[in-house]
């Protein structure tokens, strides 16, 4: 495969204009309407409520020992990619991709009709199909890492319009074992869209966060400290 970087190229400037929600933190709104990260389908599938103490609440954090690892993953795999990557614009991906198969890294969408955006690990872009990567710790397909691909997949999608077929795949990462994949066909489409709805609805005050109700994601959490509706083994 090719390996194709995103960029801005040839004059090219952002199609949206955006400024800080004033009160959520890492939410921006674009066109009067807010825009959440897609990492954030992962965390409410784990406890929602964390959502609520870290971006409402602004309570800080030292971050894992996982989310350091994993930053440091994304920084040395981003360099590797780099050394023989193409610069493109996304429009001279997908064209590109017609006809030969190619692969890009940190791959930005962003989705003004749904109001999500994120970057993506890794994307192959052939003729018959879009693989759309996400690297995860471990090998276990939680509901909440499909939640948080099936996101992307959705921005992607909404961004390139097209009627090619979509995978979503999550990788150990680190390696390239993809040890789960599915279509993200229109019934994954519905069922995120339903998710990414109730995620405004909770910053829109129209619906309450819930905290989990599992002691041993309480125990985990790097919030247990500051919350106040961890639940205690019993």
């Amino acid at each position: 495969m090719f390996k194709i970087q995103q960029s801005l190229i040839d004059g090219e400037k952002p199609r949206t204009k955006s400024e800080n929600h004033p009160d959520i933190s890492q939410v921006m709104i674009i066109q009067g309407h807010n825009n959440f990260p897609i990492s954030w389908l992962n965390k409410q599938g784990y406890c929602e409520y964390s959502i609520f103490l870290e971006n409402v609440q602004r309570i800080e954090v030292k971050p894992t020992r996982n989310m350091v690892v994993g930053t440091k993953e994304h920084a040395r795999l981003e360099e590797e990619f780099l050394r023989d990557a193409e610069p493109a614009t996304f429009e001279e991906m997908i064209e590109t991709s017609k006809t030969a198969e190619l692969l890009s890294r940190e791959l930005p969408v962003i989705s003004e009709r749904y109001g999500i955006r994120g970057f993506i690990d890794e994307v192959w872009m052939t003729p018959d199909e879009f693989v759309i990567i996400d690297d995860k710790p471990g090998t276990r397909a939680f509901p909440s890492s499909i939640h948080q691909v099936f996101g992307y997949c959705l921005a992607f999608k909404d961004t390139v319009k097209e009627d090619r077929k979509i995978i979503a795949s999550l990788r150990e990462r680190g390696t390239d074992n993809i040890f789960w994949s599915a279509y993200f066909d229109q019934r994954a489409e519905n069922d995120i869209i339903s998710l990414i709805n109730r995620v405004h609805n909770l910053l829109l005050g129209k619906e309450e966060f819930i905290p989990t109700q599992n002691p041993k994601k309480c125990r985990s959490c790097r919030l247990k400290s500051k919350c106040d509706k961890k639940t205690l083994p019993g």
